[in-house]
């Protein structure tokens, strides 16, 4: 299992990926803002069912790609933190304000849950960054890694679920204020940006050292 050191890093940086605005929780605040704090919560539960879908594919990928190569698992991680180096640079380099918050119509709390799960499974993209993101701070020398990467990616998923509903209650009080004026401007972005970058450079360093 991951030391105490690794997961504080993780729950660290997973907290500031989750806690910058992201299309995760633009959709959440819509949600919110359209419909109250139950809608809220109900698409924040729907997006986190569906993203631990994607952590249980990427444990049955990541322990398969093991037990065929130690070395091809290492080459998984490096081509991880080169992607997370260049999300960083993309988000960074990123011009333009955010997308534009359309709640639609209401919707029933079953239709907003499938949505939010269909919203989150049928994201690429998770399936992406979670391959990059939980094999940096997966060690096989420290136990099975499905164990590892399944620990950590519901880790992730339970610090989404609150983060996201966090953002639910506080849209569902303040408004459109919360998402628009809030979400807007460089700080997220830069943050976002610097984070990514940090971390596929402290991978690819570890990496190196080892």
């Amino acid at each position: 299992m991951p030391e105490s050191a690794t997961l504080m890093a993780f729950t660290a940086a997973a907290l500031v990926v989750l806690l910058i605005p992201g299309p995760g929780v633009l959709y959440v605040v819509a949600r919110s803002t359209g419909q109250g704090h139950r809608a809220g919560l109900v698409s924040a539960c729907g997006l986190s069912a569906g993203a631990f879908i994607h952590v249980v594919a990427a444990t049955a990928g990541l322990s398969a790609i093991l037990l065929t190569s130690a070395t091809a698992f290492g080459i998984v991680k490096a081509l991880g933190a080169a992607y997370l180096i260049y999300l960083g640079l993309k988000t960074l380099l990123a011009r333009g304000a955010a997308a534009e918050i359309d709640a639609g119509a209401p919707l029933s709390l079953s239709r907003l849950f499938t949505d939010g799960v269909i919203v989150s499974l049928f994201n690429p993209k998770i399936a992406v960054f979670f391959l990059a993101f939980l094999p940096q701070f997966v060690d096989p020398g420290h136990g099975p890694v499905a164990q590892q990467v399944l620990l950590l990616g519901s880790l992730y998923v339970v610090l989404a679920l609150i983060t996201d509903g966090a953002y639910a209650l506080l849209a569902g009080s303040v408004g459109r204020w919360l998402g628009g004026r809030l979400l807007r401007g460089p700080l997220p972005r830069y943050v976002t940006g610097g984070l990514f970058i940090g971390l596929g450079l402290h991978a690819a360093f570890a990496d190196r050292q080892r």
